[in-house]
């Protein structure tokens, strides 16, 4: 028997049209009350990011707890100026009259959530969808159980459901959810979903976010920093074991400078997770099975540089780099979402760029150079979701910079103001006065 949620979408939307969640003071309220319980289920929170991908307690932190609670911060500093409408110019040809801009929730909100940063990647769109005024239902991965039951238990204690409710449960779950006619559909995952999201949307005529992902480059030039590149490269790429959906997926290098950099990243590797990684408890495991036995298949390509070494027992994978890889290799066809580094070295940027741009655009790019000429020429050929000069993946956490995808990396963005716009609709007024 199918599920049916039209019980609850039904309780949301009367919610919703009692105007409550339009006042702001009561989306502060909501935040801070959101606040408070993650402070107190966050042992919780972060015993179940170690069950579920043995994530250590420092991790889990900063990239779940801490990044929400700084994100709350935020927007708690600037909901008030949002909210307000917003005057805009008038062309003189209406003469006496004037334009406004009054910023509005869409009402129902549905966030699906993914497995890889399992808090994180509900809460922040959760969020978004609190401080526009909306209500929201909330689907949590099925893969990362222990951390949706926490947050479902979270939420039930400190909000009723017909404002914020959490709906747990299998594929069968999200399907049927998206029978049911919301206002807005956030969702976070891969590609291949994104596109049966955007499918059952399509039949409500309801807008979406996709927070998708893809084979996001990592190029290192000729004149780059090794020793900075190769700390930062190895952070961004081998966190959470690589299932991060803007970790660097490839590594184009410069032929002059490929094999001291990759003795500087073999160096990295050892300083940040140990001589044997197997050893180190905090190494985050893949996910499942499915995911163990995808990557495993990826290992004998090209040349290992390092790593390669494999527990199945426990889903370990360890950090491993791939020198010799070709575009053609199984490795290089889709997202690895893994601590695999396939290396493609380059003499001629040109064509590095032209063999990008031949690929679907990807969620990020990372670039390691002194030369702003090499800078402009990147950025200006390359179309891309975001990314960094010098760094990996540091431009999610900013809630100053809009993050998303574009093309088959996603469409929309959030974070910050970004949060606030993607759940608002803007309404334009235009008011002509009484003729003088």
């Amino acid at each position: 028997m199918s599920e049916n949620y039209q019980g609850l979408v039904e309780r949301q939307r009367a919610f919703f049209r009692t105007g409550k969640t339009k006042d702001v003071e009561f989306r502060v309220e909501t935040l801070n009350k959101l606040v408070d319980a993650m402070k107190k289920y966050e042992n919780e929170i972060l015993a179940a990011l170690r069950k579920d991908l043995n994530k250590s307690e420092k991790e889990g932190y900063r990239t779940e707890i801490g990044f929400v609670l700084h994100e709350i911060k935020y927007i708690l500093d600037n909901v008030h100026t949002w909210a307000k409408p917003k005057e805009a110019q008038t062309p003189e040809v209406f003469g006496n009259a004037s334009s406004m801009l009054y910023p509005e929730p869409y009402g129902l909100a549905l966030i699906i959530a993914p497995w890889n940063y399992p808090f994180q990647l509900a809460v922040a769109p959760l969020i978004g969808a609190i401080c526009a005024g909306n209500c929201a239902v909330l689907k949590p991965s099925e893969f990362t159980p222990a951390t949706s039951g926490v947050l479902a238990k979270m939420v039930q204690e400190n909000f009723p459901e017909e404002y914020i409710a959490v709906v747990e449960g299998e594929a069968e779950t999200s399907t049927a959810l998206l029978k049911e006619k919301f206002d807005y559909i956030f969702f976070t995952g891969s590609t291949g979903v994104g596109k049966i999201i955007m499918s059952a949307a399509a039949k409500h005529l309801t807008p979406v976010t996709l927070e998708l992902g893809g084979k996001s480059p990592c190029i290192v030039h000729e004149d780059a920093d090794l020793d900075t590149a190769a700390q930062r490269i190895t952070k961004g790429k081998f966190s959470n074991a690589g299932q991060t959906c803007v970790a660097p997926d490839y590594l184009l290098i410069h032929k002059s400078v490929k094999e001291e950099f990759l003795e500087k990243m073999k160096g990295q590797i050892k300083e940040m997770f140990g001589e044997d990684v197997s050893k180190n408890p905090d190494f985050t495991h893949i996910i499942n099975d499915r995911h163990f036995n995808r990557l495993s298949a990826f290992l004998d390509n090209g040349t290992q540089v390092v790593g390669g070494d494999t527990e199945e027992d426990r889903l370990f994978i360890a950090p491993t780099v791939l020198d010799d890889i070709k575009w053609e290799d199984p490795v290089m066809q889709d997202e690895i979402f893994g601590p695999i580094l396939p290396v493609i070295e380059y003499d001629d940027l040109t064509e590095v760029i032209h063999k990008i741009v031949e690929r679907p655009k990807p969620l990020a790019l990372y670039l390691f150079t002194e030369d702003e000429e090499v800078e402009n020429t990147v950025l200006g050929n390359i179309s891309f979701g975001g990314g960094c000069i010098n760094d990996t993946i540091s431009h999610l956490a900013t809630p100053y910079l809009p993050f998303g995808g574009v093309g088959e990396s996603g469409m929309g963005s959030y974070h910050g103001q970004g949060s606030f716009d993607t759940f608002t609709h803007y309404k334009s007024i235009l008011k002509l006065n009484r003729a003088k």
